[in-house]
């Protein structure tokens, strides 16, 4: 639901160029900025105009120098425009590594389609793409876009990649001094003024910048960016303000207000499946699961840019609406049973940046459902017909989002699952026999974040297909055939999905004359290790965190026997928690391993011990067993 600030296409302005006056060649790019690059942003200039209260300008002009296949992805411009914008101009160029011009993109060669897979949208794009397959041409891109309306306003983002250097980058923003933009610095200095009349200018600029390469577990806020917003704006007819989280709030209640209304139908349903339930919280659940059994998720971006739902009514006749038009319908049914929901707009997804909460502005593209209930808080993910009751998980947990309530917007923060709720735990029996073949019965629990695994959460209630799939994509063993297997859901506010598998593991133990070698670490061996930096400069964050626990039973044939078991290991620091152990009793085998990882930020100075830790669990779960043949 965040609004996009899209930019058209409609005519060329830019002047062509000829070989007798090159442009762009890749000869004048200094050696210093080619080196391990894929590519070189020759100059990216971009200006953002507020004409009105409702209206702005956008300008982009920019070329940049792919040196090699993996810079492709800048050949190509994803350009929208919907009936709030309108375009005034737009070119495109490609030139080749002596600055000749190759081609000027025509209007028959711009794809034309709609911005979402969604059923309705107002919003389309045009594809522009001047992909070449020789190496190292230039693209160049020129628009420029009216908008009639002033809500969000561009970033600066210094740079994102660490193999794109920049020659010239330039941000510029403009306005009346009655319209003064509202920014927030990181990394950044104070912008350049300029004052022309009764108009002011912000200028942002970077030359000959070639990035350090960047270092893992680190925050994004280690980027150099500048946050923009305005202070008051009008969109579609709307005025608002941004000065607070409680002015933002307001200005979305005021465009969703009245559009909660529901069929006299309707409201008897809901009273008929709650009247009996003990519970606040059991009647929420059913109000719930009767939106998840009669609603479906599309991609709606029709009306004030995204901001504005449908109404509840529209959802009732067409059992369908996006993220807001869902969580609108969802408080509009607690609202029949006196239970007071909260329409909530939060940034999603499993990587999603933190939320700037000394900066009042949009940074929010999904709308969830907060039900306060006594101490607590329920989270309603609306747009999901699987989801657990009440489960945030790594989409929409941990972070903050604002409420919108009557009185104004009041940021909350969403549930962080703890370490020991985040658990993987494994039961195995395997029976090896004297050539090192295996036949296994493995039974995993996935719970908290870990039922997320790799799509586990979609996977666990689809077809065997999908099923067998993912157990095909997730069994980390060389060499197995997967014989009959089952995926059980427990739909519980901290979920687990449990996974059964019988295989057949063809060559599990290696053998050597009379020797037989076995890893007892079957499933789950640790592999992530990133490379030590004795010059590591930024914090460590790291989010990752869980607990496994491992128990496999081996039954070992009576022809062999140990010659070697591993004596227990344990490793304990800031970062976590290991510890394995091997019995061998009867011919049968008990491997068991835990790890626990700890979330937190570290010193960039513990950086190494972080790596070392990796290694000392990998080398722990590679041991190997010696077995020998009686015969």
């Amino acid at each position: 639901m965040k609004p996009v600030l899209y930019i058209g296409l409609c005519f060329f302005t830019l002047a062509a160029t000829s070989k007798d006056s090159p442009k762009y060649p890749v000869s004048a790019i200094p050696a210093t900025l080619k080196e391990g690059m894929y590519a070189v942003v020759r100059e990216d200039f971009s200006r953002f105009q507020i004409l009105a209260i409702n209206k702005s300008r956008y300008y982009v002009h920019k070329a940049i120098t792919i040196l090699n296949a993996k810079g492709k992805m800048f050949a190509s411009e994803a350009i929208g425009y919907d009936k709030m914008e309108k375009v005034i101009t737009i070119s495109a160029y490609v030139y080749d590594g002596e600055g000749g011009l190759i081609k000027k993109l025509k209007n028959n060669e711009i794809v034309d389609r709609s911005s979402y897979d969604g059923l309705f949208s107002d919003n389309r794009v045009k594809l522009l793409d001047l992909s070449q397959s020789n190496y190292p041409y230039t693209v160049e891109f020129e628009y420029e876009t009216e908008r009639q309306y002033l809500y969000g306003i561009p970033d600066f983002q210094y740079y994102l990649d660490d193999e794109v250097s920049i020659q010239k980058k330039t941000y510029e923003v403009q306005f009346p001094f009655n319209l003064k933009p509202r920014y927030k610095l990181n990394l950044i200095k104070e912008p350049k003024r300029e004052v022309n009349g009764e108009t002011e200018k912000l200028i942002w600029s970077i030359e000959d910048f070639k990035p350090e390469k960047f270092e893992p577990y680190t925050s994004g806020k280690q980027l150099p960016n500048v946050m923009l917003a305005p202070a008051e704006f009008e969109y579609d007819g709307y005025k608002g303000s941004m000065q607070t989280w409680d002015n933002l709030g307001r200005w979305l209640s005021l465009i969703n207000e009245g559009r909660g209304t529901l069929t006299d139908q309707t409201k008897l349903k809901v009273k008929e499946i709650t009247r009996n339930l003990p519970t606040v919280e059991s009647k929420i659940k059913a109000i719930y699961e009767y939106l998840q059994n009669r609603t479906r998720y599309v991609s709606i971006q029709l009306g004030i840019g995204g901001l504005q739902t449908f109404p509840a009514s529209t959802v009732e006749e067409n059992g369908y609406g996006d993220c807001k038009a869902l969580s609108n319908y969802t408080v509009a049914l607690l609202r029949e049973i006196d239970i007071k929901g909260y329409y909530t707009v939060i940034q999603a997804g499993p990587s999603a940046a933190e939320l700037e909460k000394d900066f009042p502005s949009h940074q929010f593209n999904h709308v969830i459902v907060s039900v306060p209930n006594g101490k607590d808080t329920l989270w309603l993910e609306c747009t999901s017909q699987t989801n657990p009751f009440g489960y945030t998980g790594d989409f929409t947990g941990d972070r903050w989002a604002l409420m919108v309530t009557e009185g104004g917007g009041k940021l909350v923060r969403t549930p962080k699952l703890k370490t020991e709720q985040n658990t993987q735990i494994q039961k195995a029996t395997v029976y090896l026999d004297n050539v090192g073949n295996a036949k296994a019965k493995v039974t995993t629990a996935y719970s908290g974040l870990q039922y997320e695994n790799n799509g586990l959460s979609f996977r666990v209630t689809g077809q065997p297909d999908d099923q067998k799939k993912w157990l095909q994509e997730n069994i980390s063993v060389p060499s197995f055939e997967i014989g009959t297997f089952s995926f059980t859901n427990k739909k519980d506010k901290v979920p687990t999905a449990i996974v059964n598998v019988d295989l057949t593991l063809n060559r599990y133990a290696s053998v050597s004359g009379k020797r037989i070698f076995l890893t007892p670490n079957l499933l789950n061996r640790f592999t992530s290790i990133p490379p030590k930096n004795e010059n590591r400069k930024n914090p460590i964050l790291r989010k990752s965190s869980y607990l496994d626990i491992d128990s496999i039973t081996f039954h070992i044939p009576e022809e062999i026997y140990p010659e070697f078991v591993p004596q227990p290991i344990k490793i304990s620091n800031q970062y976590g928690e290991y510890e394995s152990t091997v019995k061998f009793d009867q011919g049968k085998l008990l491997y068991v391993r835990k790890l626990k990882m700890k979330p937190g930020e570290f010193p960039a100075s513990s950086y190494n011990e972080m790596v070392d830790f990796y290694k000392s669990i990998n080398k722990a779960d590679n041991i190997k067993l010696v077995f020998l043949s009686k015969t």
